[in-house]
C-alpha cells in the first residue's frame, strides 16, 4: 500500500490534531460502488483524460494567483513508506516537476476534517487531495464560501457518493484481496502450510470484507486453510502489532500479512526472523533496499490513481462530478506480485489476474462462495 520540492517548488508538513490511522482507501460498502454521476475506467496510472462532468476554468491554477499549490489531507502518517507515503510521493513528483508548491496535513483525525480542508481553502490552494474515504466528510467544506472555485480530488476506494463538487478515484476490495489471498495460497503449498495471518488495525467493516476476500482466494488455492485474523485497534502501534504477530506465529502462521500503516514494517521484521513471508498493504516492495524483505507486493496505493488526475490537472482536463475505475486485470494498477516467484506460481497468478480482468472468475460470487 520510492518515494519523492527543489527549486521553486516549496513543502510544508502540517500535523494533524490526533493520530488516526487506516491502511486502505477501501472503507465503504465492498459489494458496491457509489453512486456516482459519471464513471470512466482508467487506462492508465499516467495516462488518460475524463468525460462528463464539469470543467473548472484555469487549471491547474484555478484561483488566478500565478501559482499553483495543492493541500493534501492524510488520516495517516506520510511517512509510513507505504499506502498513506505514496499519495504524498505523487504531489511532491508533480510540484518538484512544475514548480508547483504543496502543503501536507497528516495524521487527521477524521472528526477534524472540514476543518482541516476549510483552513486549506484560506490558505488559496487551487486543489484539495483527499489521500483516504477516512476523511469523506472534508468534502462538505467543498461548497463553503472559502472553498469556492477549489478544485477537489479524494481516493474513494471502494466509493464516496458522488457529488457535483469533486472528482475521485474508485477500486475494489474483492479483486485485490482475493489475488492478494491467492498469491498467499500459492506461497502456503509451497510451504506446506495450513494458516495465514492477517493483522490489521480498527475492526471496521472494510476490514473484515478485506479480511473475508483474502481468505477467499487462500481457499483457491488451499482448501483447508485456516485465517487467523486480529484486529489491534490502530494501524500505526508497532506494540500492539508486534504483539499480535508473536501470538499468530506461535500458533504456526506460515504466511502473514500485516495491512497496517506505520507498524507494517515492524511485523514484517519479526517475520522475517522467523522466515515468514509477508505481504504488503498498497505498495511494490520486492527488492525494498530498506532491509525488510516482503514475498508478496499487493499494489493499490493512492498514489498509482492519483497520478491520473495530476496529469489531468496539469493539462487543464480534470472533471468534477465523476469517478474513474481502477480494475485488476484491466489497468495497470491494482495488482499483485510474487517477489520470487517459484515453479509456477508466477503463470498461475497471471492467469488468475486475466480471468478476474475479463469477467471469467466473478469474484464477488468466489468471495461470496458462490463459485
Amino acid at each position: 500500500m520510492k518515494r519523492m520540492l527543489r527549486a521553486v517548488a516549496g513543502l510544508v508538513v502540517v500535523p494533524g490534531l490526533m493520530l488516526t490511522a487506516c491502511g486502505d482507501p477501501q472503507t465503504d460498502d465492498p459489494k458496491k460502488p457509489a453512486t456516482k454521476a459519471t464513471t470512466e475506467k482508467g487506462t492508465d496510472a499516467t495516462t488518460g483524460t475524463q468525460a462528463g462532468g464539469t470543467l473548472p476554468k484555469g487549471e491547474p491554477d484555478v484561483n488566478g494567483d500565478g501559482k499553483v499549490v495543492i493541500g493534501v489531507m492524510s488520516p495517516g502518517d506520510t511517512k509510513d513508506k507505504g499506502y498513506y507515503q505514496s499519495f504524498v510521493d505523487e504531489s511532491q513528483k508533480y510540484a518538484d516537476e512544475n514548480g508547483w508548491k504543496l502543503t501536507i496535513v497528516d495524521k487527521i483525525n477524521p472528526a477534524a476534517a472540514v476543518q482541516q480542508a476549510r483552513n486549506l481553502c484560506r490558505q488559496r490552494v487551487d486543489m484539495v487531495a483527499i489521500g483516504a474515504s477516512e476523511l469523506k466528510d472534508a468534502l462538505s467544506a467543498s461548497t463553503e464560501p472559502q472553498c469556492k472555485g477549489v478544485t477537489w480530488y479524494i481516493s474513494g476506494g471502494m466509493g464516496v457518493k458522488q457529488t457535483p463538487e469533486f472528482t475521485q478515484s474508485l477500486d475494489f476490495i474483492n479483486e485485490s484481496l482475493y489475488a492478494a489471498g491467492y498469491a498467499a495460497g500459492l506461497v502456503l503449498k509451497d510451504n506446506g502450510g495450513k494458516k495465514a495471518g492477517y493483522i490489521t488495525g480498527p475492526d471496521l467493516d472494510f476490514a473484515r470484507a478485506v479480511a473475508k476476500a483474502f481468505k477467499a482466494g487462500i481457499k483457491a488455492v488451499v482448501p483447508d486453510a485456516e485465517l487467523v485474523e486480529n484486529y489491534t485497534g490502530d494501524f500505526n502501534d508497532s506494540g500492539k502489532a508486534n504483539e499480535a504477530a508473536n501470538a499468530q506465529l506461535s500458533q504456526g502462521v506460515k504466511v502473514i500479512y500485516p495491512y497496517l500503516g506505520g507498524a507494517t514494517d515492524s511485523v514484517t521484521r519479526i517475520a522475517n526472523k522467523k522466515g515468514v513471508p509477508a505481504l504488503t498493504p498498497g505498495t511494490d516492495r520486492c527488492g525494498d533496499a530498506s532491509g525488510v524483505k516482503y514475498a508478496i507486493s499487493v499494489v493499490f496505493s493512492p498514489g498509482a490513481y492519483f497520478a491520473g488526475a495530476l496529469k489531468d490537472f496539469k493539462a487543464g482536463t480534470l472533471r468534477m462530478g465523476v469517478a474513474r475505475e481502477w480494475h485488476l486485470g484491466k489497468d495497470p494498477v491494482p495488482y499483485v506480485k510474487l517477489c520470487d516467484p517459484k515453479g509456477d506460481q508466477e503463470a498461475q497468478l497471471k492467469k488468475l489476474t486475466e480471468d478476474i480482468g475479463s469477467g471469467k472468475l466473478n469474484v464477488d460470487d468466489a468471495v461470496a462462495g458462490k463459485q
